[in-house]
């Protein structure tokens, strides 16, 4: 199992598959950093088949070309914290745990703002004990 950028990548997968279990690293990025290492790694190579020097190389160009994982992060956190100081629209909606890019919160929006809360249902069994 290869340990790239602080994760280890499933061993049965193909190479380009598996940079995909990287933070910030999708199949149009994973596909352009197997397209700079033409000779050197192949895409269709198993990360079980990869050697030292292969998975150093494929570090060394995530690690120079590529924010991912906990620089990506961060930097996402600041943007948003960023929004929040300045008092945007967007940056309101950051605070208040709503969709911040225009989804209806009439129905749906589970996901954002968390399980449902039924009012009065949980009084009323109470007070009848």
């Amino acid at each position: 199992m290869a340990r790239i950028a602080g994760v280890d990548l499933p061993a049965n997968k193909r190479i380009d598959v598996a940079l995909t279990y990287i933070f910030g690293i999708g199949r149009k990025t994973a596909l352009k950093i197997m397209d700079g290492l033409q000779g050197q790694v192949e895409a269709a190579t198993r990360v079980k088949d990869l050697t030292e020097s292969q998975v150093g190389l494929l570090s060394g160009v995530i690690a120079k070309d590529c924010r991912v994982e906990g620089e990506l992060r961060r930097h996402v956190q600041q943007n948003i914290r960023r929004y929040i100081e300045i008092g945007t629209y967007r940056g309101s909606r950051h605070r208040k745990n709503l969709p911040a890019r225009g989804q209806r919160t009439r129905t749906n929006a589970r996901t954002r703002r968390g399980r449902r809360r039924t009012v009065g249902s949980g009084k009323s069994i109470a007070a009848k004990a």
